[in-house]
């Protein structure tokens, strides 16, 4: 086992609803960073989940009047068969209302908060958004409304147990500042460090119980339920046995290592700021890295599942039947890091005129000569320009990867197959191809086969250098890649790469054209 333990999560969602596509993008981001370091040989955990304990499932399952276990877990069974659907690699799906270990997990967290003095009762009024599971300042709201949801604010008094948030903004602080905590991308880190700078309020993390309806954590040796964010933020440690297995948690948190954090630019800040200061006040390591990525919007509005505008991420997959056509135009056409809009024609465009025009026909062509030409075998790789220029390419996604651009990685991987494409029109194989089916003597038969047996080879092995470097992106069109090319799947980047001598098969098209009709969820 490799010492270099990597532990990935998403976040979890709210399960008001059926998921849309916005929530795929962190899905597949995480994904590919999981089966990127698995490559590597690095010691992966990777878990996703749902958040179940909120007041918004609470009144969704009201408004549905559906019994809230019910109601609540028919929408994580929507959220959990989605991960299957888009290929993602999760070794854990934690349901925080079902999890038998999540309850141990929190008030183990609890208990160390409240140990250390951090937990105390206080008096409580403001305006609390439902949507965000938060109260905001008067000073926060856009027109009196939430900044987040464009709604009104409830009017919320209670006497609730609170954290001393507050105790822990200059640690904090310091910790982003020096990168021990890694907020990504640069603009995000900037927001929350201004947020620091502003200066922290404790916060309340307890409800009544009849507000809660009497649905989610309780807090020990209270009636009162735990805020949602301090239970749903634990989730982390549930799946890796806090509280329950000691040998599991400390291989993936408790000892060094990467632990990384996948979210959504609208919940940053109880993931960079209320998160870390939870764990200092338990005693707990931080993460090492916040990743941030921003909001799937169509036509610039976010989309959501109460804003009307959800897209069904099942019915893409369904279309194309197979998810690497939503996973590439959400890895590809959507900056990692930035808001980015979504559209069923440049999902199609992508598909047909990217995957099928460029990668999907090359391999075709390269490998319809080979079996004409050789059997389907391939010759000795030469050392040319293009050979060289794939050599290089894992080395530029790698940098993607380390700079949280992976669609700049998916951008190099077309890149070159932009310089393949036209070294193949350049040097027409068919024409060779041709040539020696039609009567050569000898000597010359012997210096076209060469000619066309280089050309064919240095495209295949630039192939199985994209088949390779697309694992993480396109796993299943990558597996079939390597089919067809006739290697087999490397346990790791660094597995020989022998294409001379492989037996390829030609044939099946690759990326199929389809009819694809936008589906609301």
């Amino acid at each position: 086992m490799n010492d270099t333990t990597t532990y990935i999560t998403t976040s979890i969602p709210y399960v008001n609803a059926a998921p849309h596509v916005g929530f795929a993008l962190e899905l597949v981001q995480a994904d590919a960073y999981a089966r990127h370091s698995r490559l590597l040989g690095k010691d992966v955990r990777f878990q996703c989940g749902t958040d179940d304990n909120s007041l918004k499932n609470v009144r969704a399952a009201e408004a549905a009047r559906r019994p809230v276990a019910d109601f609540v877990g028919e929408n994580a069974d929507r959220f959990e068969e989605l991960g299957k659907r888009l290929h993602i690699s999760n070794d854990t799906f934690v349901r925080t209302s079902m999890d038998s270990r999540h309850t141990a997990c929190v008030h183990s967290l609890w208990n160390a908060c409240a140990e250390n003095g951090d937990v105390y009762r206080k008096a409580y009024e403001g305006f609390y958004c439902v949507g965000c599971e938060q109260f905001y300042d008067l000073a926060d709201l856009d027109d009196g409304r939430c900044p987040e949801h464009g709604l009104p604010l409830e009017i919320v008094k209670e006497e609730n147990w609170f954290f001393r948030l507050s105790r822990y903004g200059g640690r904090i602080l310091h910790l982003i500042e020096t990168d021990e905590l890694n907020v990504v991308p640069v603009s995000r880190r900037n927001e929350i460090l201004a947020l620091l700078r502003r200066g922290l309020e404790d916060i309340s993390v307890s409800r009544s119980a009849e507000r809660a309806r009497g649905w989610g954590v309780p807090v020990p040796g209270s009636n009162e339920v735990i805020y949602v964010w301090f239970d749903a933020l634990a989730n982390y440690l549930t799946g890796l046995g806090y509280g329950s297995d000691e040998a599991l948690f400390r291989q993936f948190w408790a000892r060094q290592g990467e632990r990384t954090h996948f979210v959504g630019k609208g919940i940053s800040k109880f993931h960079a700021i209320y998160w870390p200061a939870i764990l200092l006040s338990a005693g707990v390591p931080l993460p090492s890295s916040i990743f941030v990525h921003g909001y799937l919007t169509v036509d610039g509005r976010k989309i959501g599942k109460s804003a009307g505008n959800g897209i069904s991420p099942d019915s893409l997959v369904e279309n194309y039947r197979t998810p690497d056509a939503l996973r590439y135009y959400l890895l590809r056409h959507i900056r990692s890091a930035d808001d980015g809009d979504f559209s069923a024609q440049r999902l199609e465009a992508a598909w047909s005129g990217e995957l099928g025009g460029q990668l999907g026909n090359l391999v075709n062509r390269v490998l319809g000569l080979l079996a004409s030409s050789f059997s389907g075998v391939t010759p000795a790789v030469p050392d040319t320009a293009l050979v060289r220029e794939a050599a290089d390419l894992a080395g530029k996604v790698q940098n993607a990867f380390d700079n949280y651009e992976l669609h700049l990685g998916l951008a190099e991987i077309f890149s070159y197959l932009g310089s393949a494409n036209r070294e193949f029109t350049r040097k027409a194989p068919w024409s060779d191809a041709k040539a020696l089916i039609s009567g050569l003597e000898e000597t010359e038969r012997q210096i076209v086969s060469d000619r066309l047996g280089a050309a064919l080879a240095e495209q295949v092995y630039g192939l199985a250098i994209v088949a390779r470097c697309l694992l993480p992106f396109l796993p299943e069109a990558a597996s079939r890649i390597h089919a067809k090319l006739g290697i087999s799947l490397p346990a790791h980047y660094s597995t020989p790469l022998v294409v001379s001598g492989a037996r390829t098969i030609s044939g099946e098209i690759l990326f199929p054209r389809q009819t694809v009709v936008q589906a609301r969820s």
